[in-house]
């Protein structure tokens, strides 16, 4: 039985150092030496030499955990999570090609060093990839800005050169997006102007951990990539699923995952012990092929074993025998590697051992070397990758767009309208005008797509993307499956792959199951990788209150304070038909030009509203802007609008939504009466217009803050955190829905602000 440690303790890095030059001395070398060319076993496609290349992966992975450890012991290293246990990954990223594009959890430094060594340019005498491999993972470790992927900002495998996508730590989170990705690159080659970054054969790999098949996420991948399967779209996608049987401190009951992963419909099954590196690799290989040559999805379950506990801080003792982590320590995939490359004839335990001490000495010196490099030092070097905004360039993309669109010839453009262009149509209403700005952004953009539930056939439910199915056919307008979660992560892939995706979520309230999708995956993208990997995206969300006789609070959600603390994330609410086109065309200009993530919240209520003040009137229609007139009509991100009401400025009312309407109602009694008002459509919920705002706050000294969403969290905290910012004097008043649900029917009239509490609101500040 082998040694665990003193008093208790577990695989530590000096046992585990230990152990390795002791088992491996031990062996007996194979007389005569075999030939480095030769396969390791009898029709193996792995050779001695190749194993050796891994084995030298495997040992720099191993040596990367240790020096995490001892730097961590002066508190100079920052992240414990360490690959020792799952070197066995190596044999997958031999088997794929360095243009396959891999998202990886966090025990995979093993495959990260193979990846580089892969990718590496040939013939540069004076470049190591290895090295360069341990020292992009070391500054990772010390957080150092000068990390080549996420600039210190969090300890992450990625690397847009190695087609490395960088994941988070959220378990699972990153396998709807590697769908999505799947999804694409079978969808693109039918797709004329649109260009993967990866050739038309690659396949997306992404792994994880046992534990992770229980969440959530990773249902809805598997369940979506087994859809698809089913439905006769295939995706080229490998899910590796590298199996410790731990989740922390929660074992996996034995058999779970095999059961679970070879139950799953629509995915191919492949299994091998991780441990067993000639074994790995023969079931990555197999695996691997099986998905590039039938574009289907598969899952390679690993058996792993994981060494030193599941950080820094775990005590293994306290929750696993001593007897089972000997039997863990008896199948340490360094010393399974050494034994067969020892046994079969292809190294004696002197070479093994002295290239074991020489990367060790490598990775020390490289760890010393980056405890000098700087770290991050303010917030708006931490923020930066968040906040990318380049206003010109979406000004001159919003012109190119009317430039394309004018050029496709207004024949061409009234058939894809079909017969009658929208500027020439009429006032349209809020639904209308956002199919029509729909229609010209798939027009001038060839990359565009629009998916969700009941998008395509039907139109939607309220009919705002009728017919665009029949225009543009079902490669760019489709259904998806009931998920959420999936068509955020479609989104995120398909952004990935070069395309300018547009997924719709039915109803806000629908949105919160799949939220992490935005808060964890869409909007951090850019903070992980310092803007190298972009996934633009625009949102489209049916929301907020006010539907007559319907829905109850799923259908009437208006909480939107889950989007509002997102750090990156747009959130545009056009209230108007005439502010809609713009907004909107803001939003996807923001996508191609610097990878935005927006959400375009569209007031349910407001969709087929035609009257303003009275029935008949047609004043809360307007006019399409033709292409001539788009760049004239430019919004930008953060820019509110101001409607002045009456000749007086005697009261400014900030507002958005349905909020503007009542409030413009509202203003116009006031008018009547004799007081003037400054109504402001926010436009914006995220960024703020705080400019806007203190500006016309402070044109009137007297503020009514009409909030449609909840007290606690609203819009409206931040409107006056905003004015309180900068530097506001006068006079303040909210008025906001109540703390509750909407509820059915009628009674939706008790929880939700009216016109009755918007004129009480304003009295009191007018009577003051």
């Amino acid at each position: 039985m082998a040694k665990v440690g003193n008093a208790g303790s577990v695989t530590t890095p000096q046992h585990l150092d230990e152990r390795f030059r002791d088992a491996v001395s031990a062996l007996q070398p194979r007389d005569p030496r075999r030939a480095p060319g030769e396969p390791v076993h009898e029709g193996s496609a792995l050779t001695g030499d190749r194993a050796r290349e891994l084995f030298d992966a495997q040992l720099t992975s191993r040596h990367l955990d240790l020096a995490a450890r001892w730097l961590r012991s002066f508190n100079e290293g920052f992240y414990t999570i360490g690959s020792a246990g799952h070197e066995g990954n190596a044999a997958v990223a031999a088997a794929l090609r360095p243009d396959d594009p891999a998202l990886l959890h966090y025990r995979s430094g093993a495959f990260y060093c193979v990846r580089a060594v892969q990718a590496a340019p040939p013939f540069e005498e004076d470049a190591d990839p290895l090295v360069d491999a341990a020292r992009d993972v070391l500054r990772g470790i010390v957080a150092s800005a000068e990390e080549p992927i996420a600039g210190g900002r969090h300890k992450v495998f990625g690397r847009a050169d190695l087609q490395i996508i960088p994941t988070t730590s959220t378990i699972a989170s990153h396998l709807p997006r590697a769908v999505g990705i799947a999804y694409a690159m079978s969808a693109v080659p039918g797709l004329k102007g649109v260009d993967t970054p990866w050739p038309e054969d690659a396949l997306v790999v992404a792994s994880f951990g046992d534990s992770s098949i229980n969440h959530a996420t990773a249902t809805a991948a598997f369940n979506t990539a087994g859809w698809y399967d089913h439905s006769g779209r295939h995706l080229p996608l490998l899910l590796v699923c590298e199996d410790n049987g731990y989740g922390i401190s929660v074992p996996s009951p034995r058999g779970w995952v095999a059961e679970s992963l070879r139950s799953r419909p629509g995915l191919r099954y492949f299994a091998a012990d991780g441990t067993d590196l000639a074994a790995a690799h023969a079931a990555a290989v197999e695996a691997v092929a099986w998905v590039r040559e039938q574009r289907r999805p598969a899952v390679l379950h690993l058996s792993m074993i994981r060494l030193m506990g599941h950080a820094g801080a775990d005590a293994e003792i306290a929750y696993r025998s001593a007897d089972e982590l000997s039997r863990d320590l008896d199948r340490d995939p360094l010393i399974r590697t050494a034994r067969l490359l020892i046994e079969e004839g292809f190294a004696t335990p002197d070479d093994l051992i002295t290239r074991y001490d020489e990367l060790g000495w490598q990775v020390r010196k490289i760890a010393e070397e980056v405890l000098g490099e700087p770290k991050l030092t303010t917030a708006a070097q931490i923020a930066a990758p968040l906040v990318t905004r380049r206003p010109l360039r979406v000004s001159r993309h919003l012109t190119d767009a009317a430039t394309r669109a004018a050029g496709a010839g207004s024949a061409a453009r009234s058939q894809a309208f079909g017969g009658k262009l929208p500027e020439r149509a009429g006032p349209l209403t809020l639904a209308q005008t956002i199919n029509a700005t729909l229609t010209d952004a798939m027009l001038t953009q060839p990359g565009a797509v629009l998916f969700g539930e009941d998008v395509a056939v039907k139109g939607g439910v309220y009919g705002v993307t009728k017919n665009l199915r029949d225009r543009f056919g079902a490669g760019r307008v489709f259904d998806t499956l009931l998920d959420e979660t999936s068509i955020l992560g479609l989104g995120l892939g398909a952004g990935l792959a070069g395309m300018l995706p547009i997924p719709e979520i039915q109803y806000l309230a629908y949105l919160h199951n799949a939220e992490d999708q935005l808060r964890g995956e869409a909007a951090t993208m850019a903070f992980f990788s310092k803007g190298a990997f972009r996934n633009p995206m625009v949102v489209r969300v049916a929301g907020l209150a006010y539907q007559q006789n319907f829905g109850g609070h799923f259908h009437n959600d208006n909480s939107v304070a889950v989007l509002r603390d997102i750090p990156g994330l747009v959130l545009a609410v056009p209230s108007r038909p005439a502010d809609a086109a713009p907004l909107l065309r803001s939003c996807l200009a923001a996508a191609a030009v610097d990878g935005a993530v927006s959400v375009f919240l569209e007031p349910i209520a407001l969709y087929h509203t035609r009257d303003l003040f009275q029935q008949g009137d047609n004043e809360w229609l307007a006019p399409y802007a033709a292409p001539g007139e788009w760049s004239t009509a430019h919004i930008p991100i953060g820019r509110a609008r101001t409607y002045p009401v009456g000749s007086a400025e005697d009261l400014t009312i900030l507002t958005f939504g349905n909020g503007v309407r009542m409030s413009l109602r509202v203003a116009a009694q006031l008018a009547a009466d004799g007081y003037g008002s400054r109504v402001v459509d926010l436009r914006w919920l995220s960024p703020l217009p705080a400019a806007d705002l203190v500006r016309e706050a402070s044109a009137t000294g007297r503020v009514l803050i009409v909030d449609e969403t909840r007290r606690s969290g609203g819009v409206g905290e931040g409107i006056l955190a905003a004015l309180v910012d900068g530097g506001f004097v006068g006079a303040a008043r909210r008025i906001a829905s109540a703390d509750s649900p909407v509820p059915l029917g009628p009674a939706a009239q008790e929880v939700l602000i009216g016109e009755d509490a918007i004129t009480q609101g304003a009295h009191a500040l007018l009577t003051r």
